[in-house]
């Protein structure tokens, strides 16, 4: 592997590593202001959700790399401590960009990217109406990471109110549905991803039961050549070895049975394939008789 031993490298390629390497990030589309009451509205990918009770959202403003000066939205958090966080998605990606422009203290970006400020309820900065997820926020501590270009700063908000569209709800109105929100997130470089159905898909969360791990799995199983550290994964994550279904029947394991039953470690091939085109549909069940069928 390619060894970068950051000491001995400039802060501008140390940036360039950890931006293409920590990825997807999410993205922060702040809007604060000053004592005058001037806006500011930028964007920061060095952003995520750190807490739930207190429910803490974190974003750090970096110095800039050039000279290490300070960017308008951590000199606005300062003077007034409190911020809109709204969140992007690709419907907006090209305005955000133009936002992070760096205008004179006295530019507005809400009118330079286009977007329409919308009034908060209870802190002063306004929201992003065109963004679907906007959170009403306290800054409650900034951390200073250093005075170098590049330092961050890290911003803790307290999410005071979130409001959210009705159109990215899922059917029942009580949670947002990640196939209507189709985020947008910062990658390396001038690289971005989105979120839609085709880049999504579901893994079962082990914390409501102790999965019996690799070590558990049959040996034929764990030291299989066909079967993903993914799929073995998938196997893994269960109470429990199954016991042998007598009634199963798949008619796939059936042919695979017809054709090989004269070479074994074919058969034994096969099967875990098509215990793997299982796995892959997500049929942890199904892929387990398969697999203690043989």
């Amino acid at each position: 592997m390619k060894r970068i031993e950051f000491a001995s490298i400039p802060t501008s390629e140390k940036q360039g590593w950890l931006q293409h390497a920590v990825a997807p990030r999410p993205i922060c589309f702040a809007s604060t202001v000053n004592k005058e009451g001037a806006v500011n509205l930028s964007p920061f990918s060095f952003f995520n959700l750190f807490s739930t009770q207190p429910p803490i959202l974190v974003f750090s403003p970096s110095r800039r790399l050039r000279d290490g000066s300070v960017k308008h939205t951590l000199t606005n958090m300062e003077e007034v401590p409190e911020v809109t966080i709204n969140i992007v998605d690709v419907l907006m990606v090209q305005q955000v960009s133009l936002a992070s422009c760096e205008y004179p203290k006295h530019i507005d970006e809400f009118v330079k990217a286009g977007f329409t400020p919308l009034k908060s309820e209870i802190v002063r900065p306004p929201r992003v109406a065109e963004s679907k997820v906007q959170m009403e926020c306290r800054v409650v501590q900034i951390i200073p990471l250093g005075h170098e270009g590049g330092s961050g700063n890290l911003a803790l908000c307290e999410v005071l109110i979130m409001h959210v569209s009705e159109d990215i709800l899922n059917e029942a109105g009580t949670m947002i549905d990640h196939r209507k929100l189709h985020h947008a997130a910062r990658l390396g470089g001038n690289w971005y991803s989105k979120v839609d159905e085709q880049s999504i898909f579901q893994v079962e969360k082990p914390n409501v039961h102790l999965g019996i791990g690799f070590d558990q799995l049959p040996d034929s199983i764990r030291r299989s050549k066909i079967l993903t550290g993914n799929q073995l994964g998938q196997l893994a994550n269960v109470t429990g070895i199954p016991e042998a279904e007598l009634a199963f029947y798949d008619p796939h394991v059936k042919e695979i049975v017809q054709y090989f039953s004269n070479n074994p470690d074919e058969m034994e091939i096969e099967m875990h394939r098509h215990a793997g085109r299982l796995l892959d549909e997500g049929k942890v069940a199904e892929a387990w008789q398969v697999l203690l069928m043989y």
